[in-house]
Parts: structure tokens; sequence; C-alpha cells
């Protein structure tokens, strides 16, 4: 019995992923608050790991899905240094807007 995911095309996989991809650029541009900013990048690294998986899957090669592993593994260390960052900011000013942040002092 066929899977059912075995009979889409890449192309759909591939929209996917650049409609992710680009809803957390347009995201990472359009808003302020600095959580938001660094879930957008996260979003962004998402839609690259479907791409990435989807060709993988598509060549019948791991090679692509090796990758992943490596690239979410990049996205926890960041997102663990974001939240401390983030933390840190707020404690500072008491905001998240990324505004407040432009003009750094020190």
């Amino acid at each position: 019995m066929d899977q059912p995911l075995d009979n889409l095309p890449l192309a759909h996989f591939l929209l996917t992923g650049a409609v992710i991809f680009v809803l957390g650029v347009i995201g990472f541009l359009t808003r302020r608050n600095l959580i938001i900013i660094f879930l957008c990048t996260e979003m962004m690294f998402q839609g690259v790991a479907i791409s990435l998986v989807a060709f993988s899957r598509f060549h019948m090669n791991m090679t692509g899905q090796t990758f992943v592993i490596f690239v979410l593994t990049i996205a926890a260390a960041e997102a663990a240094l974001a939240l401390g960052l983030v933390v840190l900011l707020f404690r500072r000013k008491r905001t998240l807007d990324a505004q407040a942040w432009a003009e750094l002092s020190g």
C-alpha cells in the first residue's frame, strides 16, 4: 500500500518550504518585538529544512536529511542564545522593542 506522501510531486514540498521561508522573512522585516524576530528566523530555518528533505527524498540521497540534522542543531543553539540575550535586554530596559536597542551605548 502506497504512503500518501509518495504521490505528491516535489513542487508541493518546495512550495511549502518557500512559503514558510517567505513568511519568516516578512515577519523578520516587519516586526519590532525581539521574540517575534527570533521566531521568524526559526521559521526561515524550517522552510529551508523542508526543502532540503524534499530534495533529499527526490534524489534518494541521505545527504540533505543529514544536513537538516545539523541545521536543526544550530537552530536550537541559536534559540538558546537568543532567549538568553532577550532576557538580558529585557532586564536592562524593560522593553522588547527592537527600536529601543537600535542605538547601543557602551
